[in-house]
């Protein structure tokens, strides 16, 4: 059975579904996984509109505000500006175990598909498919265009895992949260990360599946 990473890249770009991305930082965190986190700035415009938070805008702050709110262990969280190109996910000498965006918009899907990196965060996901290092984008857009298909497949070609935020409903949610859960939960076992999120197809009382 494959180990639970030690280090995860987590980036949270604009796309609509801010609450996977924030659910899979906490989760991380609880798991005991070293967490190095990007931030775009449209993500920090969609978790003003879409959550209660307040979240700061600066990287040394956003570090502090998460760890403090998800409790970390010192050192546990790092947050990375978006062009500091020292950060050691910047460099396939010291790439992290995996990497996951998420939400992942299609304007990022196609940087990373081109390997254009111009911020850190693609920078990032190009020494992940590079070193072979678990890739992981979830996408959140809907219909998908023929281009958005075509770069899912191309990234696919290459090693990386497209994991849309397309929650299920057989474990039958009462709540957002425990569709943000479904999801996050399958990006956690894909990460080989333990997690008891949800209840397991297979093992529902067979009365649920009447």
């Amino acid at each position: 059975m494959a180990e639970t990473p030690g280090t995860v890249a987590l980036a949270f770009t604009g796309a609509s579904g801010a609450q996977y991305g924030l659910r899979l930082l906490q989760c991380l965190i609880r798991a005991g996984v070293r967490v190095y986190l990007m931030v775009s700035r449209p993500a920090q415009v969609v978790i003003r509109m879409e959550t209660d938070l307040s979240m700061p805008g600066r990287s040394r702050e956003i570090e502090q505000f998460f760890s403090e709110r998800f409790h970390a262990a010192p050192g546990q969280l790092q947050v990375f500006d978006r062009e500091q190109w020292t950060a050691p996910v910047a460099s396939g000498s010291s790439p992290p175990d995996a990497m996951v965006i998420c939400p992942c918009t299609t304007a990022t899907l196609a940087a990373v598909s081109g390997g254009a990196s111009r911020s850190l965060i693609e920078r990032a996901a190009d020494v992940a498919l590079k070193e072979r290092r678990r890739l992981i984008l979830v996408v959140r857009e809907t219909p998908f265009s023929q281009i958005h298909l075509e770069h899912m497949l191309r990234l696919t070609r290459m090693g990386a895992v497209i994991l849309p935020a397309s929650p299920a409903f057989y474990h039958r949610p009462e709540g957002v949260d425990q569709l943000v859960d479904f999801v996050v939960s399958r990006i956690l076992d894909h990460l080989h990360v333990p997690n008891d999120l949800i209840r397991r197809w297979g093992v529902l009382p067979v009365e649920e599946l009447d």
